[in-house]
């Protein structure tokens, strides 16, 4: 069966924004929630899309609704051109001071306790009314949840996205993701202060025969750190792995761990003082920290005015 030809004349660009609505949330309910419209009326309005373009897009499973494959592809360009047009409608210029904006941010706990304080300060004192979602950073590449809209913006250390980023530049190919260098840190390692590795020369065969915590976003026992050692032909035991910088710190006070952290985070613990800082007995690059956001964002005055911010905090609070 041949589908519908779409006539952009009569076509109601608010079944657009109703299907944007329940793909993220995923639920009527909610979705109607958002919307300030009835559950029939939302359901109606993806039926009439339905209609519209001859295709499912949207299959209930349990008690939620999931995307066809159709849903999911289609999905991606509607986000795209409902934010295009919110882009153009909106004033050109921000007014912080006068804003009501929410943005929506993913970063690793450490980050998050260098770089909040200070942005919660900027936003006191030049936009009182705009507010800040901060969520957990699980993954090294947040293309897929920036690109899907849950995040305005990603904070971390992302070295196998800017790899491929600058190989598609260099190719010519087309990019939807853009990054900006915030700082670069060093690692320690840390470890409660009457550890028996806190006195001595601390040495590459003390550091690999202790037991060892690692901060993992995936739960995989396997870092940075273990990729330095595998060069040297070397190993470590991983007891343990959580994905907090803040819960590995509290552990290792508590227990013969050893943990690596990043320099400037051990400081603002708020438990240092019952910690023991030795350098690393081999040589690990610096980690670089970049800010990550899709395409679509760039021109956004107000998320231009919020990576002003998170720039100028990087590059004040972390040595380049």
């Amino acid at each position: 069966m041949s589908k519908p030809s779409i006539n952009l004349r009569t076509f109601d660009l608010n079944l657009l924004k109703v299907f944007d609505t329940v793909m993220a949330e995923r639920s009527l309910t909610k979705a109607a929630e958002q919307l300030a419209l009835t559950q029939p009326a939302v359901s109606n309005a993806l039926r009439r899309l339905r209609d519209t373009l001859g295709d499912e897009l949207l299959v209930r499973k349990g008690r939620s609704l999931e995307p066809t494959a159709r849903g999911q592809e289609l999905w991606p360009a509607v986000r795209d051109i409902l934010h295009k047009l919110q882009t153009a409608l909106a004033p050109a210029v921000f007014e912080p001071a006068t804003a009501d904006n929410t943005f929506v941010l993913t970063m690793a706990d450490a980050t998050a306790a260098g770089l909040m304080p200070g942005l919660v300060a900027v936003l006191a004192r030049e936009a009182p009314g705009v507010s800040l979602r901060v969520v957990p950073l699980t993954t090294r590449d947040p293309r897929r949840v920036l690109d899907e809209g849950d995040a305005d913006l990603a904070v971390g250390h992302f070295p196998s996205v800017l790899t491929d980023l600058t190989a598609r530049a260099q190719s010519g190919a087309a990019e939807s993701f853009l990054h900006h260098r915030l700082f670069a840190g060093d690692y320690v390692c840390v470890m409660r202060k009457d550890h028996a590795m806190a006195q001595g020369k601390f040495t590459l065969d003390r550091f690999c025969e202790a037991q060892h915590l690692l901060v993992s976003f995936s739960g995989r026992a396997f870092g940075f750190i273990d990729e330095s050692l595998t060069n040297l032909r070397r190993t470590r035991r991983v007891v343990l792995t959580v994905n907090q910088f803040f819960t590995a710190g509290k552990v290792v006070v508590h227990s013969d761990l050893l943990t690596v952290l990043p320099r400037h985070f051990v400081n603002v613990t708020g438990f240092a003082d019952q910690l023991v800082i030795r350098e690393l007995p081999f040589k690990v690059s610096p980690i670089q920290v970049d800010a990550l956001w899709h395409q679509r964002l760039d021109s956004d005055a107000a998320h231009a005015w919020l990576r002003g911010q998170i720039e100028v905090l990087g590059s004040h609070l972390f040595s380049l």
